[in-house]
C-alpha cells in the first residue's frame, strides 16, 4: 500500500492506526501534529485514526529554542 507522507510516497504494509504509523516510523507521538487527509487529528484519536492506501499524512514535529 502506498501513502503521501509529507508529500512523498511512503509504502506502509497493510492499514496503520496513526499511532501505529508514528511507531513504524520511530517518531514520538508527543511531540507531533498529525493531519490525516487534510484534518488534524486530535492525539486522542490517534489509535481509532487508520491510514489506507491512498490516504495523504502530514507530520509536523515541534522544535523547541529560542
Amino acid at each position: 500500500m502506498t501513502i503521501k507522507l509529507n508529500g512523498d510516497p511512503h509504502d506502509i504494509p497493510q492499514p496503520l492506526s496513526v499511532s501505529a504509523l508514528l511507531v513504524t516510523l520511530a517518531i514520538d507521538a508527543r511531540r507531533v501534529a498529525v493531519e490525516h487527509n487534510l484534518a488534524v487529528v486530535k492525539k486522542a484519536a490517534y489509535d481509532t485514526s487508520i491510514v489506507r492506501d491512498g490516504d495523504e499524512v502530514e507530520i509536523v514535529n515541534f522544535v523547541g529554542g529560542g
